[in-house]
């Protein structure tokens, strides 16, 4: 009985986390905490939260684009870069301590948060690019691709605002691209940690199966509901994270 309880809260886990995800990101600080409890040891618990959390990101990747309308030719050169930042980061996870990075993530994310709550760019018009496309692409796409690989917490919050900021998108098409470059870095991320055996597949494949029922409810929200609804969860789930890193970084 404990045993079907536990499969059943981590199903329920994973179908609200694939809600959050793809409306706000964040969706790990539901998927990884509820892993932990469930026992798992931390390895697997990282391992097996990429394999469940790429099907919701992958999920919602395609059902937004289709909604949307989104040619996969806009998300090509991104989807590139963000690849070969991934691939390089995983591996220098390998070899790098990540203590920096834990500490400079809180900073970070108090700007992010800042910025989302004071910034009238994040509506649902589109702004002015500060940046050439190729450029940004080319400097984010390696620059997150590598941080969600080596840390990974925040990712799709850092693609929301960089995309809006930068390339003066509105905040359901910045959603829509930064849940696509987000689910090449996951990719990335768990094929390595399949070489490292770590995934537990029955588990990670039970939660998929929510994030994937999840992801779907969330798609069709943000198509409907738009800046409306993705600007205040998006505000609370930085604030929750923020909290969350704050103290297990420095308490």
């Amino acid at each position: 009985m404990t045993h079907y309880f536990i499969l059943l809260f981590l199903f329920a886990c994973s179908l609200a986390a694939g809600i959050v995800d793809t409306i706000a990101g964040g969706g790990g600080l539901i998927t990884v905490p509820a892993l932990l409890a469930a026992g798992l040891p931390p390895a697997s618990v990282l391992a097996t939260n990429k394999l469940q959390a790429s099907f919701g990101s992958g999920t919602a990747s395609v059902r937004l684009m289709q909604y949307s309308h989104t040619p996969v030719k806009e998300v090509l050169l991104g989807c590139l870069f963000c690849l070969i930042g991934a691939t390089l980061g995983t591996v220098a996870v390998m070899c790098l301590n990540s203590e920096f990075l834990q500490r400079l993530m809180p900073v970070l994310l108090v700007i992010i948060l800042l910025y989302s709550i004071f910034s009238s760019r994040m509506s649902a018009i589109d702004q002015p690019a500060r940046l050439p496309k190729w450029i940004f692409m080319l400097i984010f796409g390696i620059l997150l691709g590598f941080y969600d690989g080596f840390f990974g917490p925040g990712t799709g919050s850092f693609w929301v605002i960089s995309i809006i900021f930068f390339l003066g998108y509105n905040l359901q098409k910045a959603t829509i691209h930064a849940k696509v470059y987000n689910f090449i870095s996951n990719i990335v991320a768990l094929i390595w940690f399949i070489i490292g055996g770590h995934v537990i597949y029955s588990i990670g494949l039970l939660m998929a199966s929510g994030q994937f029922i999840g992801a779907h409810i969330g798609a069709k929200l943000v198509m409907k509901q738009g800046a409306t609804l993705i600007k205040p969860l998006f505000i609370c789930m930085v604030s929750i994270m923020l909290a969350i890193l704050i103290y297990k970084t420095y308490f």
